[in-house]
Formats: structure tokens, C-alpha cells, sequence
């Protein structure tokens, strides 16, 4: 009589998740929503939706997400299914895997890329992302 439903996917849209500058998190998260990072995280990361790690954020480890926005720090490999948009303060080393690529003048993109085209492959039937081993 009293059940308590879960949100859907699209119960979560237009929300976001922040951490702030001066927080330090160890360890992963896994969210439904998108997320803006301005303090740091060591750990992985994975999303439905979008992150967003502002200028003074930085993440050391790996991320599976939808769209990223990265004007702060990066180092790890990251799995973008759409579109990743490196800033020009961002700082960005190791591995990068996405549908599209937007790089602005002044980035430092010290990383392999691979674009995938038919990236809407690394989404599991439950509309999470995948990593890529697990589609080989």
C-alpha cells in the first residue's frame, strides 16, 4: 500500500551533484545524475549523465560517463559515450576514449585517443555505460 517507487532515469535530469572546492574524496562514486567536481577526487568515477570538473578540480583515476566537461585536472582513463569537451586550463594525461572531441586552444592534452563512432555500443541494455573491455 505504501510502496516506495524508484526514481526513474529521467527523474534525476536537470539535477546535479557537487563537490566543492577544498573537499578531498577517496574512493569511487557511482551516480545517476550529473556531477560537478571542484575539489579532488582519487578514485573512480561512473555516471549516467554528465561530469563536469571545474578549474579547480582534479580527478586521479578512471571515468565512465555520457558528456564530460573537464576544465580542471585529469589523470586516468576516460570513457565518454558522446561528447568531451577539454577546456582551455585543463590538464588532461593518460587515456581517452569518446564519440566526439572538443579540444580548446591552451589545453594540455597529453593523452592516447580513440573516437569511437558507434559509441552508443558501450551502453548496456540498462543504459548504463560499459567499459570497453567488457564489449570486445
Amino acid at each position: 500500500m505504501f510502496e516506495k517507487k524508484s526514481k526513474s532515469y529521467t527523474e534525476f535530469l536537470g539535477k546535479t551533484n557537487r563537490i566543492v572546492e577544498g573537499t578531498i574524496l577517496k574512493g569511487d562514486i557511482i551516480s545517476n545524475a550529473d556531477f560537478r567536481l571542484d575539489g579532488e577526487l582519487t578514485g573512480n568515477f561512473q555516471t549516467k549523465g554528465k561530469i563536469v570538473i571545474g578549474p579547480a578540480g582534479s580527478v586521479t583515476g578512471d571515468i565512465i560517463c555520457k558528456n564530460a566537461d573537464i576544465e580542471g585536472k585529469f589523470k586516468g582513463k576516460i570513457q565518454v559515450v558522446e561528447i568531451l569537451n577539454v577546456k582551455n586550463k585543463a590538464s588532461i594525461y593518460g587515456e581517452v576514449i569518446c564519440g566526439k572531441l572538443s579540444v580548446e586552444p591552451g589545453a594540455d592534452f597529453s593523452a592516447s585517443c580513440i573516437m569511437k563512432t558507434n559509441s552508443k555500443n558501450t551502453i548496456a541494455n540498462d543504459g548504463q555505460p560499459q567499459p570497453e573491455e567488457a564489449n570486445q
